[in-house]
């Protein structure tokens, strides 16, 4: 196999194709990348599937964020043309990976994720998925406070500050990385994810599933 590029991928082509992980899990940390200014251009998603026992199990795919789309992000991720040929529309992404991610919570790291994945759903015509979101950004406030004003709360800076060991800019990597922030945090405060920080919306949903 040929040497894996910056972000850690081997060359377009060479990536075998995987079915996405299959079980129950305690959260799934979920990243998207886009191939431009808009937020519905999403070009992949990666996936990091956290089990009881505190196991990863990451996941991801290009998606062809249609033929119409340049790529002006590039430079940023890596991913160009020759990543997303053959690979999935958004519809045919989401199809796949819904009868995993409606099962438990899932993870994303600020409000970006989401708001890319709704924006994807209207422009394809559907209604976006009623999945339970968190933000390991509130998560990551709520365990590191010191870091307001010192660095922040950004992949980039809890990748240094948490000695996190991840390619940042790819989607599986950055959604494993999201995922250990909260597992981190958990060790550090002492308390299960759904009792740090979640959105009052999201503080209704867990307890009416606990329920």
């Amino acid at each position: 196999m040929s040497a894996r590029d910056r972000f850690g991928r081997p060359p377009p082509g060479e990536a075998p194709r995987r079915p996405p992980p299959q079980g129950g899990f305690r959260f799934v940390a979920l990243d998207v990348e886009t191939a431009c200014g808009p937020v519905s251009s999403i070009c992949q998603i990666g996936l990091a599937c956290v089990r009881e026992d505190g196991g990863i199990e990451s996941w991801s795919t290009f998606v062809d964020p249609g033929a119409d789309v340049a790529f002006a992000n590039t430079w940023l991720h890596g991913i160009g043309r020759a990543h997303v040929a053959g690979a999935p529309l958004f519809p045919a992404a989401l199809d796949l990976l819904a009868p995993l991610l409606g099962r438990q919570p899932l993870i994303q790291h600020s409000g970006f994720d989401s708001r890319a994945v709704a924006a994807a759903c209207a422009l394809a015509g559907r209604e976006p998925p009623a999945w339970l979101w968190l933000d390991s950004v509130r998560i990551a406030r709520a365990a590191w406070p010191e870091f307001k004003g010192n660095g922040g709360h950004g992949l980039g800076h809890l990748k240094r500050a948490l000695s996190l060991d991840f390619h940042h800019h790819d989607a599986e990597e950055d959604a494993r990385a999201a995922a250990l922030v909260v597992l981190k945090a958990e060790a550090r405060l002492g308390l299960p994810f759904t009792e740090i920080a979640p959105p009052p919306a999201a503080r209704r949903r867990l307890a009416a599933n606990q329920g």
